[in-house]
């Protein structure tokens, strides 16, 4: 699948995947029903990682609608779409970063077993989508863009449980903390990725 979209660069696929299409939509849903979960319990848990996993889910759930849009179109609207998506990856990572240093301003601590249970759900949700997306990761940077998203999505939950492991043993926000990091860390490597591989297909033309 990943071979045959990237060896017609000027033409959009007569037959868009309907596997790929299907999957795309099972991932629309999980997202946008995880971004109000964390969402809720992110400010109920007073935690700035849950917080930027929510809107996080908010992104990929815009990103998996501009995805099953572009699909049928050519590879240079994807690669113009995919840009879209790396910039609201980057602008993810930075808003993390602000946020995590408001929170160490402030002196927020999180509530570790809100954090716990959500980060695992989360986690469970993510995993799912990666299993059912693993084998279109190495398509054109849309779908390279999607694959990145929802696997930095599952890392980032493993990191959320560990923070609420380690705010429960500290008793300090600095687990949360260190964990919005990575977190901006991966959006912002991502978005990069990305970035790089759609301007190479924009430049193709």
């Amino acid at each position: 699948m990943g071979a045959s979209c990237c060896n017609h660069d000027h033409e959009p696929p007569s037959q868009p995947n309907p596997s790929y299409r299907r999957i795309l939509w099972i991932a629309l849903i999980i997202n946008a029903a995880m971004f109000v979960v964390e969402l809720y319990y992110g400010f109920a848990a007073g935690s700035v990682s849950l917080l930027a996993d929510s809107l996080d889910f908010f992104g990929d759930a815009a990103n998996y609608g501009i995805s099953l849009w572009v699909l049928a179109m050519s590879l240079q609207v994807r690669a113009k779409a995919s840009l879209i998506k790396a910039a609201s990856m980057a602008l993810f990572g930075i808003w993390v970063i602000g946020h995590a240093l408001w929170n160490l301003m402030s002196g927020v601590i999180p509530d570790p077993q809100v954090m716990s249970v959500i980060g695992a759900l989360a986690l469970a949700a993510n995993l799912t989508v990666a299993f059912l997306l693993y084998a279109y990761r190495d398509g054109d940077s849309n779908m390279r863009s999607v694959w990145l998203c929802t696997r930095n999505d599952a890392l980032g939950n493993i990191a959320v449980m560990l923070a609420a492991l380690g705010v429960f043993g500290t008793g300090s926000n600095w687990p949360d903390l260190i964990v919005a990091t990575i977190m901006a860390t991966l959006a912002l490597t991502a978005a990069w990725q990305v970035m790089k591989q759609a301007q190479k297909e924009l430049k193709s033309k």
